[in-house]
């Protein structure tokens, strides 16, 4: 049968997106058509090139040194990591593919910040497309096109549905990457690998976010005393006169920016889909991998498939 697939955006979760191809053509169901925004634009972009299959041998023998390698610091600029080395690989594996030439349609979704509204990539370079569509906000700088400042196309259409709609297929399926935790933490990851190479990454990963975070916290210094202009000394009361509890010790700022952008988008979703759902949802929950943990390939494509395999039992496909 002939589905259609809308790729939602979860950073590193969206390895599961790769499960779920894999459980599809397995099955024998032949992909005719592919909308994605973030991470979903990059598997369904390389999905429709023919370049997956490399892409998924490459990630899932990627070590600490290597990640580390690809992870070129933005300094100076408007996000954590330019993402260059990245794309770098990506378009050497895509060889110059362009939307238009390739065999399936495919839609790439990105954000423009200045005229807040998503724009649908329908033509042109798959590469430029992928890199304005996984620009997550702080984390990886935006792009320039044409006049517009294009970030992550999550923050208006995280599943975007209403691109596939307009295609011939069988059935339609999604995949939603900020499906309600497991153990109800609201975004905070449960499952973290032992692995001594992806604990080393991830706290180099803490060190990198920490200083994306350090001009702002200068600038805060900086501006400190103008907070306390026509303050009196009993203003307020304190925290624990309010009964308000001790934070998490290893909650950080880039943290709290990417749950909020997870509920967000949890949000977009349930409210852009509620007029197009489709046939077959498959939920990957938000706390079963970080946004940035790009290690565990391995682990996200098993969950994937195992999601997919219910989903598609439960719908009888």
């Amino acid at each position: 049968m002939k589905v259609a697939l809308a790729l939602g955006s979860g950073g590193a979760r969206g390895w599961a997106h790769i499960g779920v191809l894999q459980v599809l053509h397995e099955r024998g169901h032949e992909v005719s058509a592919i909308a994605g925004t973030s991470v979903g634009a990059l598997i369904g972009g390389l999905q429709a090139a023919g370049a997956l299959d490399a892409f998924t041998e490459w990630i899932t023998a990627l070590n600490q040194r290597e990640l580390l390698m690809l992870l070129d610091p933005a300094i100076g600029m408007p996000g954590v990591v330019r993402a260059q080395r990245v794309l770098d690989k990506i378009s050497d594996m895509l060889d110059g593919a362009r939307i238009e030439e390739l065999p399936i349609p495919y839609v790439a979704v990105a954000t423009d910040l200045v005229a807040q509204r998503e724009v649908w990539f329908e033509h042109g370079p798959v590469a430029a497309a992928i890199r304005a569509s996984i620009a997550i906000p702080t984390a990886i700088t935006p792009v320039k096109l044409h006049g517009r400042v294009l970030v992550d196309g999550g923050l208006m259409n995280p599943v975007p549905m209403d691109a596939v709609t307009a295609w011939s297929a069988d059935f339609t399926l999604a995949v939603d990457l900020n499906a309600p935790g497991a153990r109800g933490t609201g975004g905070q990851p449960v499952a973290e690998s032992s692995d001594e190479s992806e604990s080393a990454a991830a706290s180099w990963l803490g060190g990198l976010r920490r200083s994306a975070v350090h001009a702002a916290e200068v600038a805060a210094a900086q501006l400190s005393p103008l907070t306390h202009l026509g303050r009196r000394e009993d203003d307020g009361a304190s925290a624990s006169d309010l009964g308000f509890e001790d934070l998490p010790r290893d909650l950080k700022t880039l943290d709290v920016l990417t749950m909020s952008l997870n509920a967000s988008q949890a949000l977009v979703t349930r409210f852009r889909t509620a007029a197009n759902p489709p046939d077959v949802w498959v939920h990957v929950p938000v706390d079963s991998c970080g946004t940035l943990d790009f290690l565990r390939a391995t682990e996200m494509i098993a969950l994937g498939r195992e999601r997919a395999l219910e989903a598609l039992d439960r719908a009888g496909y």
